[in-house]
């Protein structure tokens, strides 16, 4: 019998299990875009400084999912104000990073952690959630797209060292 998945909101003592469960996230993006990506590496507290904001920065969360007291997912979320003469002003929630155990997927934990988030920024006042995913990571495009995330717009982007004069 499996232990059942428990949700939390993260601290600042669950830096290493995030930095450690990271690296999988890094390498996924890694692989499919090494100009941009670091290689992940056997050190994983690298990662500590990267991760630590999501934890105690202003209007920041990290979330996590343990199973048998091991971190099987997380994901970042943070609240930011929509401003300026253009815009409407509204509280938007962002999902920074998502990140499952490679052996917890297909079990919810994705979903559970996604409805952590959007019930945090609803509890801070959040009027939309957004987030952004490469076009190389399908799953994560099936599963945003399952929980109501609507395509509204395309980053495109260009690399200058690879421009011939």
């Amino acid at each position: 019998m499996t232990s059942p998945t428990l949700y939390r909101r993260a601290t600042s003592q669950d830096l290493l299990a995030i930095c450690r469960l990271g690296q999988q996230l890094n390498s996924l993006h890694h692989q499919h875009r090494p100009d941009i990506y670091a290689p992940s590496t056997g050190d994983f507290a690298r990662d500590s400084d990267f991760w630590r904001p999501s934890l105690e920065g202003e209007n920041q969360a990290v979330f996590l999912a343990e199973q048998a007291a091991t971190v099987t997912g997380f994901i970042t979320v943070q609240v930011t104000e929509s401003k300026g003469s253009l815009m409407q002003p509204q509280r938007v929630g962002r999902i920074g990073s998502v990140c499952v155990d490679q052996a917890a997927r297909g079990q919810g934990v994705g979903r559970a952690l996604m409805a952590q988030a959007q019930a945090w920024a609803l509890d801070q006042g959040a009027a939309d959630l957004r987030l952004t995913v490469w076009g190389f990571n399908a799953p994560a495009q099936r599963l945003y797209a399952e929980l109501g995330f609507e395509m509204r717009a395309f980053e495109m982007g260009k690399r200058l060292t690879d421009v011939q004069a």
